[in-house]
């Protein structure tokens, strides 16, 4: 590319000009999904149909693990993983922020406390450091989030957990196909769970599975919301089966029929994906962004396509760098979850309205502030979101890196033009 090639954005001509429509189209739904489906329908067994059973033998075969629990959402499966561990009001979990809320909020219910930690920038997954900084005698557990797909730190996790007597909570609903040390993300867990919902890896719309291999969790996690495995207990506990612990949190049997497709096309899918988004990542990489590409020890998989940016380096405000990418016809945004220990669910104390906390001084209670974490704070404001790609083909793809190549080698006159528009 000659430099004499103007940005779109100082009246030259758009760099991405094929249509993305198809290229993006996800879930990726084929006839397989659609017989699925209207083999539950045509059944009339819709709430009871086997598929829910299967998909969870599918979970069980594929992880390797004894129990598989589904549930309507992945916030239901981490609510019924929150009272498995018999979290208790005052305890307190340690949780990072940038998460979807789904991965803290629902052990309110139960008078859980989160305490929120840094996230490291290699992997943005939690911080060990950090993690051990918050720890208290009330620390009970941690949740464990494998970012956008990549898996966090475990072996210092893992250590951190064994030293202080801690569960680990692993919410792999980013990380369908992810490999952490030669171990499938999804169990690397006391209990995991794998949210299903439409934009997921591994699809059925609406969904949550829970993974274990302890007893124990698995049947307090039964006893959350399922009457007819409640009966199925070979334990005692079977006997609250006519109320269960009061709410109803089974899965839909039309959704595990496309959950069971979506799973076992995922390897294929994920490939695809991590084809392409490794090929434009490798173009970005040269022209100075870093684009999480995985460590040696481990796979990682693409939820979502984010990269860093660094402004001080390219002189380039982050906002206007997305302004002339968009003019090019770059579909590119800032990160879609917003920090949870800044939003005012927590900062202006309304958590407490819905925990059922213990009677404490107030003063014994966390109080979020906006501040309260830097390094995460400062690293969300460098973070460029892509699309993923699922189904593209070269040559968009080298639209794109053709995009960021003719804004970044013109930042000098787009700065120019910014400045005079103030």
């Amino acid at each position: 590319m000659s430099k004499l090639d103007n940005p779109a954005i100082l009246g030259g001509e758009k760099a991405v000009t094929l249509d993305e429509t198809e290229a993006n189209r996800y879930p990726i739904i084929t006839e397989e999904d659609e017989q699925a489906v209207l083999e539950v329908l045509r059944s009339g067994n819709l709430s009871f149909h086997p598929a829910t059973r299967e998909l969870e033998n599918d979970y069980r075969e594929r992880f390797g693990v004894r129990h598989a629990l589904a549930h309507c959402n992945g916030t239901a499966a981490l609510m019924a993983s929150f009272l498995a561990l018999d979290l208790q009001p005052g305890d307190e979990v340690i949780v990072p922020s940038a998460t979807f809320w789904a991965s803290v909020t629902p052990m309110l219910w139960l008078g859980a406390i989160p305490v929120f930690a840094e996230s490291e920038t290699e992997r943005l997954g939690l911080d060990p450091d950090d993690v051990r900084s918050k720890i208290t005698p009330r620390t009970k557990a941690i949740v464990v989030v494998h970012l956008f797909g990549l898996p966090s730190k475990m072996t210092e996790l893992f250590e951190i957990a064994r030293q202080h007597n801690l569960k680990i909570i692993e919410d792999a609903s980013h990380a369908h196909g992810a490999i952490w040390r030669g171990r499938p993300c999804g169990t690397l867990g006391d209990v995991s769970v794998f949210s299903l919902q439409t934009d997921k890896l591994a699809p059925a719309g609406e969904g949550g599975i829970l993974l274990t291999n302890d007893d124990e969790i698995y049947e307090r996690a039964v006893c959350l919301g399922d009457m007819m495995r409640m009966i199925e207990l070979p334990t005692e506990t079977r006997y609250l089966a006519a109320t269960t612990f009061g709410l109803k949190t089974r899965m839909a049997s039309l959704s595990a029929a496309v959950g069971r497709v979506q799973l076992k096309r995922l390897d294929e899918h994920n490939q695809k994906r991590k084809e392409n988004i490794v090929y434009l990542s490798e173009k970005l990489e040269k022209l100075g962004f870093h684009t999480f590409l995985e460590p040696e020890h481990l796979s990682r998989v693409y939820f979502e396509f984010l990269i860093r940016y660094d402004a001080e380096i390219n002189g380039m405000p982050i906002d206007i760098l997305i302004e002339a990418l968009k003019a090019e016809g770059c579909n590119v945004a800032t990160p879609r979850y917003p920090l949870l220990h800044q939003q005012p669910f927590f900062t202006h104390g309304l958590w407490k309205k819905v925990a059922r906390l213990p009677e404490v001084p107030a003063k014994d209670l966390p109080e979020y502030k906006v501040d309260a974490l830097p390094k995460i704070e400062a690293e969300n404001q460098k973070l460029i979101k892509l699309p993923n790609f699922p189904l593209a083909d070269r040559d968009l793809l080298d639209q794109y890196a053709l995009a960021f190549e003719k804004v970044l080698s013109h930042t000098t006159e787009i700065m120019t033009q910014a400045k005079a528009a103030d």
